[in-house]
């Protein structure tokens, strides 16, 4: 698709983020009492920010434009962060990590699929040769340490490498023959034309006739060639010779730097930067520093003495230039002196009425809030969106853009933003000018000495005790002789830095649940669908790792628990979050720290090493180790297990934000899961292969199961001869007999173990608090009608 195709996504995805936060303005400012009402508003608030959230992430990879692509990044970071705080607001609205929205789906006539969590491409792309760097030097420190060798080659029989050799000898023997043939045959030639011309000579009329052919044909293939040509610019599908000098070598570096996501500008951003330097320095120069001389002037002529220059910390000579008089900056502190002092004043309130009501606090407010009603939290990535959103007004929205045909960047835009640059620049030039002329003015005008001294021994005093508190409240570096590539050698050596198996989230197969709300209006929990669980690991495992400000600002998990029964894909759903997200993969689990680093002291020199670079033994040490990371720091602790019931389930809940429960597959899921694996290994599907029976044979079967029994059936002997005996169900069947599904006690089991989590128990709490309701109002009804 062409780049203005890409424009208009971006200008439909612009348009209904205006909508969606006029929606937001007028829906969640008041309280809302029927909690079914406020979950269907948010719900389809969640779903509009999803399809925004998809026009935006395509746009953004596919545009070339560089200012639209950093306009369009700051929009989808906030529509990012919104997603999530409206994620966690409907978790806790319903008590449960899945929501069953298919009903408003259907009024709002959308797929299933429109409401896929996607994954942005500039994680991985703005980092690309990073990330292949860093595998090259994790694969070399695993071949030199012997814990991983290089591929083998496929090896291959006797017979089959004797029947190669035979059949490429039998090739060059056949070329070679056919080219002796031809060279005789030609020699042949040669002769009988030469006897020929001795004996009677060539005719004129042959040697014209084969001057026309030759002269004709050139001439024929030339306007076939401009007719064609002329064909398609007519189509519109080649481009008119005035612009077609700049089409192939530039479209071709475009699209090589949009695969990589950036554009060349850079030098072009340098040489416009050096220019506006040249051209517009010294005006800026001469007027900064006469708007600052005109400054001092005026507040002499006002207080009767020449100011104190701003220091660079309150903003050097942005302060002078605020286009305010003194009186106005003398009462504005005043008016900050009397706000500081009235916050004062209600904090002393409160504290004391918190004295006089302990104890009786938590029962009113929660009263409080039942009466009141759900309100929306507040939001950290609204004004985010209202800037974005804004600024594309101001500048693009009625941008002309009929000049710009190759579409990688603004000049214009450019220079103001470095124009910005360039001032800022020469600022700190004219502040050191400016300064020094204030003193001089001050001790040939006033008769007034500089106490810079006084005030630069002061300043150095103060910044030796902060940085000696600075360093005493940091903690401790066990490793300050160490470089971070001989610390991550150690790691991947000792086997705590692994290597990442390259799978995408959307390898994790599954189909979405069409029955959520039906089961749950006859009082039925369904279980999660595999595609729920999909959305739930790209919302709490890769939206935050990718991107710094939305895992600085959005609510996010430090720690996420995968339970389930083996084979469900734990394992693989870790794989993918680093995958998706180019982070490094830390094996700590109970198995693998064994006999590693003993001792407490050993235990925090490895988790000191596992942050610098980025059992029973680590229930202790791990509730540190996440208070410990701050919000910059980009740290997903994932637990997985499939017998979560055999351990303490509070040191669980300490740890672990996050629980997931992975179920096995259901129908739909496995009917997808069948078809995608069969064709992935190589097998053909026909009419004698029934997926619908494989599906329903394989019930209480889960994933990694149904993976082994295809790859059993599937041999390379088995795929040679399926040309001529096609698959069958029963081959699947008798493969699938030999494992041990998941019985319906061990599903229980993990249910019941789930009811025991924090957010199970106030599920049953708020499903038990429903049904009172439910049968109080219809006593009330059958009470009502006996009276009468």
């Amino acid at each position: 698709m062409s780049q203005a195709t890409y424009n208009k996504m971006w200008t439909d995805a612009q348009k209904d983020l205006d909508i969606q936060l006029r929606r937001e303005r007028e829906e969640f400012l008041q309280p809302e009492k029927d909690r079914v009402k406020a979950f269907k508003t948010l719900a389809v608030s969640y779903i509009k920010y999803m399809q925004i959230f998809r026009n935006l992430e395509t746009a953004h990879d596919q545009l070339l434009h560089q200012q639209k692509r950093t306009v369009i990044r700051q929009v989808l970071e906030g529509v990012i962060g919104r997603i999530l705080e409206m994620k966690k607001e409907m978790v806790e609205l319903e008590n449960s990590e899945f929501h069953y929205i298919d009903n408003i789906l259907e009024d709002l006539k959308l797929l299933p699929e429109e409401v896929e969590v996607p994954i942005p491409r500039y994680f991985i792309k703005e980092k690309l040769e990073v990330l292949q760097q860093r595998e090259k030097i994790l694969d070399q420190i695993l071949l030199d340490a012997g814990l991983q060798t290089e591929k083998p080659v496929k090896a291959m029989t006797f017979e089959e490498a004797i029947k190669i050799i035979q059949v490429a000898e039998r090739a060059r023997q056949g070329r070679c023959r056919a080219a002796f043939m031809k060279q005789i045959y030609h020699e042949k030639k040669r002769e009988r034309q030469t006897k020929h011309e001795v004996q009677t000579g060539p005719s004129p009329d042959d040697a014209a006739t084969c001057i026309q052919k030759v002269w004709r044909g050139y001439i024929q293939r030339k306007k076939t060639e401009k007719m064609r040509e002329e064909e398609m610019i007519f189509l519109g599908m080649s481009l008119p010779p005035h612009l077609r000098a700049t089409s192939i070598s530039q479209m071709h570096t475009g699209q090589v730097n949009a695969l990589q996501g950036e554009v060349p500008a850079r030098h072009e951003e340098v040489s416009i930067k050096d220019k506006l330097r040249e051209t517009e320095g010294r005006d800026i120069k001469e007027t900064l520093q006469d708007q600052i001389g005109q400054c001092f002037i005026e507040c002499r002529h006002i207080l009767g003495k020449f100011p104190d220059y701003p220091t660079k910390e309150a903003g050097g000579s942005m302060a002078i230039l605020s286009q305010k008089t003194p009186e106005q900056v003398a009462a504005e502190l005043a008016l900050k002196k009397e706000m500081a002092l009235q916050k004062k004043a209600q904090k002393e309130k409160k504290e004391k009425e918190k004295e006089k009501t302990k104890g009786k606090t938590p029962q009113k407010t929660g009263k409080k809030e039942e009466e009141e009603g759900w309100k929306m939290a507040p939001s950290n990535f609204l004004s985010i969106m209202e800037e974005g959103n804004s600024q594309y007004k101001a500048v693009w929205q009625n941008r002309d853009e009929g000049w710009d045909f190759l579409q990688d960047h603004d000049p214009e835009l450019i220079k103001e933003e470095k124009r910005e640059e360039v001032e800022e620049e020469i600022r700190v030039q004219v502040d050191e000018l400016m300064q020094q002329k204030l003193e001089n003015l001050k001790l040939a005008v006033d008769g007034e000495k500089s106490n810079k001294q006084k005030k630069g021994r002061k300043s150095e005093k103060k910044k030796k005790t902060t940085t000696r508190k600075k360093t005493s409240e940091m903690e401790e570096d066990l490793t300050p002789d160490r470089t971070i590539d001989s610390l991550y050698k150690e790691l991947v050596e000792e086997g705590l830095l692994i290597k990442a198996k390259t799978v995408n989230l959307s390898d994790y197969i599954g189909e979405y649940s069409y029955l959520g709300t039906t089961l749950r209006q006859v009082d039925v929990e369904p279980m999660p669908s595999l595609a729920d669980v999909r959305q739930l690991i790209a919302l709490y495992g890769i939206l935050p790792l990718g991107s710094q400000i939305v895992h600085e600002k959005a609510p996010v998990a430090k720690a996420l628990l995968l339970a389930g029964p083996a084979g469900v894909g734990k394992k693989m759903l870790v794989h993918a979050i680093c995958t998706e997200t180019g982070a490094n993969l830390f094996d700590l689990s109970a198995s693998n720290i064994a006999g590693k680093y003993p001792g407490k002291s050993g235990l925090q020199m490895m988790l000191h090493m596992v942050l610098k670079v980025n059992p029973k033994r680590l229930e202790k040490m791990l509730p540190k180790f996440l208070k410990a990371l701050k919000a910059q720091d980009r740290v997903l602790l994932v637990g997985t297990t499939n017998r979560p019931f055999d351990a303490n389930l509070k040191p669980f809940c300490k740890v672990y934000q996050k629980i997931i429960l992975i179920p096995r597959p259901d129908y739909a899921s496995r009917f997808v899961l069948w078809k995608h694996i069969i064709l992935q290994n190589g097998g053909a599907i026909t009419d004698l292969l029934n997926i619908s029976c494989l599906a329903k044979v394989s019930d209480g079967f889960t994933q990694g199961q149904i993976v082994q029994a295809v790859q059993a059936v599937l041999s390379e002997l088995r795929l040679q001869q399926m040309t001529r005996k096609p698959l069958r169900t029963a081959e699947f069947v008798t493969a699938l007999a030999r494992e041990d599904p998941v019985y319906k006690e061990e599903e229980e089991t993990f249910k019941a173990w789930y009811a025991k989590t924090p957010l199970g128990k106030t599920r049953l709490r708020a499903l038990a608090g429903s049904d009172k309701a439910g049968k109080g109002k219809t006593k009330g009804g059958t009470k009502g009608k006996k009276k009468n």
